[in-house]
């Protein structure tokens, strides 16, 4: 966060969230098969898309707990190698597979590790890793990740492709207008939530009181009172930067009828019949940046994953507009988004950023 001076008048702030649906690695993940394999036992995170993790080179990052004396420290650790793969099943094996196939995650998403004549057993591994002894790791929370390197590609590179784009699409936009610009009324909030992917309700949650704990200090660390913090944050007004679905060049009938964002189309602006959003601000935000927005709705007959804008205002209540990035594949491995949508992104979080929006009453705002 960066504070303009005591005499603030509101918060600016840009929520993501840095974590994706993947695959989390159990304790005592290691299962002998027949004395020839050894593969991990592992549990999804989140709803990811099954089918794009097999058949391709994944490892395995995280944090381990290790003991040190009478203290406990985290150490983070990333085998920044190929070391693990669940394979298909073959379709002479199957036949049906085509026909449409109920992924079991106790059975088939299980990645293979290694051969049971190996020396390496995993822990071991990830202790060489953490630079301690295996016998030190006292808890752990690792998650497996796809290893492809990002791609821009198309016709006239167009596209970009890459792992985990929602939501570090936008947790990287933010931070970029963040570094860049600076209201000079209001203290400039950079906020990348965890765990959005299950729920949540973790204290560094979307769910928990942090961003609420984090405004009261700033507000009380610059001397002012209660009732100013309750004044600045009637005013105030967050961003919950989240990636969106565009239109699916196969499956254009799974979107409204109505709003069809699509790749390049700009930043799309997202509805939805029990939630509220400020977008009429956002809408000025972007005409002034000088950049295209879209507007996304669920079909009426579908519904739509959470996000962290609406978790986060029963904590703290705030003018909220809930927009993203058009992406396809979204909760893939590997995931596909518009070039020219992160520029686009980028300008109007600057824009946002280097605004002062005041707010005289409910649903009447001012933008300078």
């Amino acid at each position: 966060f960066k504070v303009p001076g005591k005499d603030f008048a509101s918060f600016h702030i840009i929520a993501s969230h840095s974590d994706s649906p993947t695959l989390k690695i159990k304790e005592s993940s290691e299962m002998n098969i027949e004395n020839q394999y050894v593969k991990l036992n592992v549990e999804k995170y989140g709803g990811m898309l099954c089918g794009p993790w097999f058949d391709r080179p994944l490892s395995v990052a995280g944090r381990v707990i290790v003991q040190d004396g009478n203290k406990l420290e985290t150490k983070l650790v990333d085998v920044d190698r190929d070391i693990l793969m669940p394979p298909s099943l073959a379709v002479h094996m199957n036949r049906d597979v085509n026909d449409g196939y109920k992924y079991n995650f106790q059975k088939d998403m299980l990645p293979l590790f290694r051969m049971n004549g190996s020396k390496t057993d995993f822990l071991s591994m990830i202790a060489a890793e953490a630079g301690v002894e295996k016998e030190n790791i006292k808890g752990s929370d690792l998650f497996l990740y796809d290893r492809m390197e990002g791609r821009v590609w198309g016709a006239e590179d167009e596209f970009i492709s890459a792992p985990r784009l929602d939501d570090l699409q936008c947790a990287f936009t933010s931070m970029k207008g963040f570094l860049k610009r600076q209201s000079e009324k209001s203290v400039s909030v950079l906020c990348v939530m965890d765990n959005e992917e299950v729920g949540s309700g973790t204290k560094q949650g979307a769910g928990s009181t942090f961003l609420y704990d984090v405004l009261r200090r700033i507000n009380f660390s610059m001397g002012r009172s209660e009732e100013e913090y309750w004044t600045a944050v009637a005013a105030s007004f967050m961003i919950s930067g989240d990636n969106g679905h565009a239109v699916h060049p196969n499956y254009a009938d799974k979107t409204d009828p109505t709003s069809r964002p699509y790749l390049n189309g700009g930043i799309v602006l997202k509805f939805q019949g029990s939630q509220k959003y400020s977008a009429a601000v956002m809408r000025c935000l972007c005409d002034r940046a000088g950049v295209p927005y879209q507007n996304f709705l669920n079909r009426s007959d579908m519904l739509g994953g959470s996000t962290l804008g609406n978790i986060s205002n029963s904590k703290v209540s705030l003018n909220t507009v809930d927009i993203g990035l058009p992406q396809l594949a979204m909760h893939s491995s590997y995931e596909t988004a518009g070039a020219k949508d992160m520029e686009y992104m980028v300008k109007a979080f600057e824009e946002f950023y280097k605004s002062s929006i005041s707010v005289s009453e409910d649903g009447s705002f001012e933008i300078q």
